[in-house]
């Protein structure tokens, strides 16, 4: 794991710092490592900075604290020692006003202590200095950031290719300029793509992955490990189903793991269509019910039980940017724990399996719940569920269910009260408009504005309509005894 002090934005390397015409810097003891880097800057005029680091600091001073008699003794000695004991990268010393040179005893004990010592001019501040270190590091995280999008676009393209899995694999390894091993649930190596790693780090990685392997609770998803000069990560992939990406490049790039886990998302999706089949049985369900196969006949290949419709649409904020799509919709469904989703114009329907129905609202949705229903029944729970979005709607709700408890409609035979709803709304019958209006207010108790809402119209042409029903069914919509005899029809 990264040591928690190091901030997380690439570091800047020290050569660069020191390419910086406008700043005039200039190493003038400790080792010249083009390797060496610097994570922040810090100015201290303390004789004792070590409890105020934290590692891997540019320590600047001008000196202030050094004593007159400081030139001979073990005074720089141990200010030196100190800042490499608290991690510090490199020593920059300015000139002026304090010390017109840097002090001797200060190069040999930087010389010593192998800790970069920087010359730092006078007309160069220490504010500059921490600015450049901040620009660099802008710029080293924005060239970090194209990169990984870049990445990302490409693993995208590669996971829709005929070979989805090598093509992914390929592109990773690339990416990273080392292997990338896809590891089966037996931790077999079912494919890999990039350059050969000595069998020490190839041992070593299959190990790893085997770590990440889920094997009960605690169980890591992701493990990364150095063996034979070779950085190695290991990612678990899907809900514990026992593939695993193996990853083993030379370096260790600040990206790396973002690009890695998007390479592990992507796999995880493949893998889990090829080793729970539900992908199949999904694409069999639907090849049935458009041979005029019956639901409860198709629904085996989905799962036995009962089901449940969702509908959900986003919250009126959301409606306002953007409709729903597929990425959402398929969060969405993924939350309610069923693949199997419907993304239409402004609303998305969700088929779940009786007992993953939500119990609490989804942040960003409205739903509305039907009742649960044999597969048979599919058609009346999407009815219920849509009438139970539009009452979300108008009650301004995150979640209504359906009422699906028994009521005086079960005493009634269903054909008899078919051909009595019928007969009474005939009517209305060429006009779903006001069919549609005319259930949503009674729904609602006779709320104009609610009604309104729920429809997404005026309120005028809510009154339009229903006196238009009031008329068309020569009835007075004000009497109870009227409104329980349609919304009983309506119901059928």
């Amino acid at each position: 794991m990264p040591d928690p002090a190091v901030p997380p934005t690439p570091p800047v390397p020290l050569a660069a710092l020191l390419a910086r015409e406008d700043l005039a810097l200039r190493q003038i003891a400790g080792p010249v490592d083009p390797a060496a880097v610097i994570h922040w800057a810090h100015t201290s005029e303390m004789a004792d900075p070590y409890p105020y680091l934290l590692g891997g600091e540019l320590l600047l001073t001008a000196g202030v604290h050094v004593p007159e008699a400081a030139g001979s003794g073990a005074y720089f000695d141990d200010y030196v020692s100190r800042i490499v004991a608290a991690g510090g990268a490199a020593l920059g010393f300015g000139l002026a006003p304090v010390h017109d040179t840097v002090p001797r005893a200060l190069v040999a004990a930087c010389d010593a202590y192998e800790l970069p010592l920087i010359e730092v001019p006078p007309q160069t501040t220490f504010s500059g200095v921490a600015r450049a270190v901040w620009q660099l590091m802008a710029q080293a995280r924005l060239a970090e950031l194209r990169r990984v999008t870049e990445a990302q676009q490409s693993l995208a393209a590669a996971a829709s290719r005929p070979d989805p899995v090598p093509s992914v694999l390929r592109q990773l390894a690339q990416r990273l300029s080392g292997r990338a091993v896809l590891y089966g649930p037996e931790g077999t190596e079912i494919a890999a793509a990039g350059r050969v790693v000595a069998d020490a780090a190839r041992d070593a990685l299959a190990e790893l992955a085997q770590v990440v392997r889920p094997s009960g609770p605690g169980t890591p998803t992701s493990a990364t490990h150095t063996a034979a000069g070779v950085h190695l990560a290991a990612y678990a992939l899907g809900a514990g189903r026992g593939f695993v990406l193996g990853v083993a490049a030379p370096a260790r790039e600040p990206g790396d793991h973002t690009i890695a886990s998007v390479a592990a998302v992507l796999l995880s999706l493949l893998t889990g269509e090829h080793q729970s089949g539900s992908g199949a049985a999904r694409s069999s369900a639907l090849v049935r019910l458009l041979l005029g196969g019956r639901p409860e006949e198709v629904a085996v290949l989905l799962g036995a039980g009962r089901w449940v419709v969702v509908h959900a649409a986003p919250e009126a904020r959301a409606r306002e940017t953007a409709a729903p799509d597929t990425v959402s919709a398929s969060a969405l469904g993924a939350a309610l724990g069923s693949p199997l989703v419907d993304l239409a114009e402004d609303v998305v329907r969700v088929l779940v399996p009786a007992g993953r129905e939500p119990v609490a609202p989804q942040a960003g949705w409205t739903l509305g719940v039907s009742g649960a229903v044999e597969p048979r029944d599919w058609a009346l729970a999407d009815t219920q569920a849509a009438r139970a979005l539009a009452r979300a709607h108008a009650t301004r709700t995150a979640l209504v269910r359906h009422g699906g408890r028994p009521g005086l409609a079960a005493l009634v035979p269903a054909d008899e009260a078919e051909a009595h709803a019928r007969a009474l709304l005939a009517p209305l019958a060429g006009s779903p408009a006001l069919l549609d209006t005319l259930r949503t207010w009674l729904s609602l108790h006779g709320s104009w504005d609610r009604t309104a809402v729920a429809l997404a119209v005026h309120r005028n042409t809510v009154r339009q309509r229903v006196a238009k029903c009031a008329g068309l069914l020569d009835t007075d919509l004000d009497d109870p005894d009227v409104r329980m005899e349609l919304w009983f029809a309506l119901r059928e």
